[in-house]
């Protein structure tokens, strides 16, 4: 299963998220999306569902010899969420990954200002917070932000995403309550190999979709 870009696997996948509300299983549904890609896809997702839509900011910690590799994750002021294995294996301690928080921390406040301008995360008490991303590769970034919303006592938390690692799904299935990705392939490798078209999204593209959705 391949998508042919985040517009179309965001609707797959808000087919898929409306049998699950038929089912009863999205009550009150507000949907969080994390910033770049995610937002394409949460935006198809908030249409179909009229929820409300938002972002979620995380941003992942890379080694520092490889950073797309991800090692942690931050969101919002939380403390940085580290994948212990993966320090353990690559012979890295937390303290010699502080310069590169710092950096990550300034861009997470710089993402949103820029796409919250000051506003609070919407209101979850009571609601099922759906985290939409378009896709999971490690898991860390998604760790990190299904801890900062449970921080705001949704009634319910679901992750969905169009494509996620076997791997990843099983420890996000450990944090939320529901994890919803319509593909685990075997062998994953990375999110953009399941898309024909996976273009960066810019910040502009984010705030468009956002104020389309206003």
């Amino acid at each position: 299963m391949r998508f042919r870009d985040r517009q179309q696997a965001g609707a797959a996948l808000a087919e898929r998220l409306l049998v699950r509300r038929e089912e009863g299983a999205l009550p009150d549904p507000v949907v969080l999306a994390l910033p770049r890609g995610g937002v394409v896809v949460a935006a198809e997702v908030a249409r179909a569902l009229d929820a409300p839509l938002d972002v979620l900011v995380a941003r992942k910690i890379g080694a520092p010899f490889q950073p797309e590799l991800g090692v942690g994750a931050i969101a919002g002021e939380d403390e940085p969420f580290f994948d212990e294995r993966a320090l353990d294996r690559l012979g890295l301690s937390k303290a010699a990954l502080e310069p590169i928080v710092e950096q990550e921390r300034d861009e997470l406040h710089r993402r949103e200002q820029l796409y919250r301008k000051g506003r609070a995360i919407p209101e979850l008490t009571g609601h099922t917070a759906v985290v939409v991303d378009d896709g999971v590769a490690t898991g860390v970034t998604a760790l990190a932000a299904l801890r900062s919303v449970r921080r705001h006592d949704p009634g319910r938390v679901t992750l969905a995403v169009p494509v996620c690692s076997p791997e990843a799904a099983l420890l996000m299935r450990e944090a939320a309550d529901e994890v919803v990705c319509l593909h685990e392939p075997v062998a994953f490798m990375a999110v953009g190999l399941w898309y024909e078209e996976f273009d960066q999204v810019t910040d502009d593209e984010v705030l468009d979709v956002l104020h389309g959705l206003s």
